[in-house]
């Protein structure tokens, strides 16, 4: 995987009340978000074949508890609201995900530049 957008910023309420809307109806949403706003989050947008499943299988499962040992969630979440990381989970949510925290001129992907800078 190469890392091709990354910024270091904090989420207001509203920002990841937004971002995470798909779970508004499940019981740990609050937490969830409360906890993305309490300190600041590194974002990354990554590039590579398999790139979302690669990414899936290093960050483990949402569950930090049922987690294989190494990964990610299982070093660093604390529970299902508080997994330490998120990943997107299809190229339609990647998209999404990309376009809600990077406008294309801070994405530096090599497939970008061999297309002459169109997505």
């Amino acid at each position: 995987l190469k890392i091709v957008g990354m910024k270091m910023l904090r989420l207001t309420l509203p920002q990841a009340q937004n971002f995470y809307q798909e779970h508004q109806a499940k019981p740990f949403f609050a937490d969830m978000v409360h906890f993305m706003c309490s300190a600041p989050v590194v974002i990354m947008c990554l590039e590579g074949e398999n790139a979302i499943k690669l990414n899936r299988e290093i960050m483990g499962v949402t569950n930090p508890q049922a987690a294989q040992v190494g990964t990610i969630r299982k070093i660093y979440g604390a529970s299902i609201g508080a997994n330490a990381v998120h990943g997107s989970d299809s190229p339609h949510a990647a998209e999404r995900e990309i376009n809600f925290f990077f406008p294309p001129a801070e994405i530096f992907s090599l497939l970008i530049i061999k297309k002459g800078g169109k997505k």
